[in-house]
């Protein structure tokens, strides 16, 4: 029996791109069956079923253990539908999200990033979702909010970092703001200093978080993994990416971890949105979307392991063989991009 990738459509750009990678996924491209669960998670369809149709795509999600989904919008509404990422990483019960930046070839990065650099953040918890109030009037108004992370969460991303940077053979870096906030930041501090006693063959240097932006621009190049709290990780990760290239040059992955920090559930997706201005411009990048669609196969097993890197391979060699996007100073489409990707996936497993 087929293993099922849980397929969520998005919006605007965000469903083009899907299209792309579901066009590099069809089986007469990669060889393999795979079975599809598709559910409809544009804005329209969310308003339409009050969010049923995100809870039935988790659900889903929850018992296949792999999703590929495309960017969504998020209306800026209070009582609108909200966001369906915050309601399908809290129903598969994700720890972490995983955005790994990456020499692009013939791309050059920004000072000396060199060595891959992944950002382990938070899934859940902080800012995002957090209780917000204002009281008083005029120049006297003052705004409140109560954000709530959890020590699991903490252990969750500590120990994911370290595992990480086992594999990259990486070295563990950055960290909270814990000097201001020894109480709130300082859970994660802990549970990072535990996690480096757990594993003292892993290079550990903790900094805090404003350092880690800067020293970010000046460091040696060397592989780097860091963990860092919901919202401190959304904007490092769109930093880090940046810093080789391009936004699109990676996917993230929402991960779901068992009680031995295993992973249960792998949701891959592009870590940009839906681009609005590129929307039926067959412009955008889709290098990202793709990506995304080969890390869910890595995860499914040897045969599917394989073809994820034969398309992986594929798409850096396209990019290194001067076939870009605009975005990386190039003049090819969405469509063209993807079919060179695809010609060269048969190659590699016809």
């Amino acid at each position: 029996m087929p293993k099922s990738i849980v397929v969520l459509h998005g919006d605007q750009t965000g469903e083009e791109l899907l299209a792309q990678a579901l066009r590099v996924l069809d089986p007469d491209v990669i060889g393999l069956r795979a079975s599809f669960q598709h559910f409809d998670l544009s804005l329209g369809n969310r308003r339409a079923t009050h969010n049923r149709v995100v809870e039935e795509a988790a659900a889903a999600m929850a018992v296949a253990g792999y999703g590929l989904k495309a960017a969504t919008i998020t209306p800026e509404t209070a009582g609108d539908v909200g966001s369906p990422n915050m309601i399908v990483r809290e129903r598969i019960n994700g720890s972490v999200i995983v955005r790994t930046g990456r020499r692009i070839p013939g791309i050059t990065p920004v000072g000396g990033v060199h060595g891959p650099i992944a950002v382990i953040r938070m899934a859940v918890g902080g800012a995002y979702g957090a209780k917000e109030w204002r009281e008083g009037e005029g120049l006297q108004e003052a705004a409140y909010r109560t954000e709530r992370i959890t020590r699991r969460d903490c252990r969750a991303v500590a120990e994911y970092a370290f595992l990480h940077a086992e594999k990259l053979g990486a070295k563990v870096f950055g960290g909270p703001k814990y000097t201001v906030s020894p109480i709130y930041e300082g859970l994660l501090k802990e549970e990072m200093d535990a996690a480096a006693r757990r594993h003292p063959n892993i290079r550990y240097e903790p900094q805090l978080i404003d350092a880690t932006y800067a020293l970010l621009l000046t460091h040696s190049g060397e592989a780097l993994v860091i963990p860092a709290l919901n919202r401190d990780g959304d904007c490092l990760s769109d930093l880090v990416l940046q810093l080789f290239g391009s936004i699109a040059g990676s996917e993230s992955l929402l991960l779901s971890l068992d009680q031995d920090w295993r992973v249960r559930v792998v949701m891959s997706e592009a870590p940009h949105g839906t681009a609005p201005m590129l929307f039926g411009k067959n412009l955008a990048n889709p290098m990202a979307m793709i990506l995304a669609g080969a890390s869910v196969l890595s995860y499914m097993g040897e045969p599917e392991a394989v073809v994820a890197r034969a398309v992986e391979n594929s798409v850096f060699e396209v990019v290194s063989d001067g076939i870009r996007t605009v975005d990386l100073q190039g003049r090819a489409t969405t469509a063209e991009f993807t079919g060179e990707v695809i010609r060269r996936v048969r190659n590699k497993l016809g």
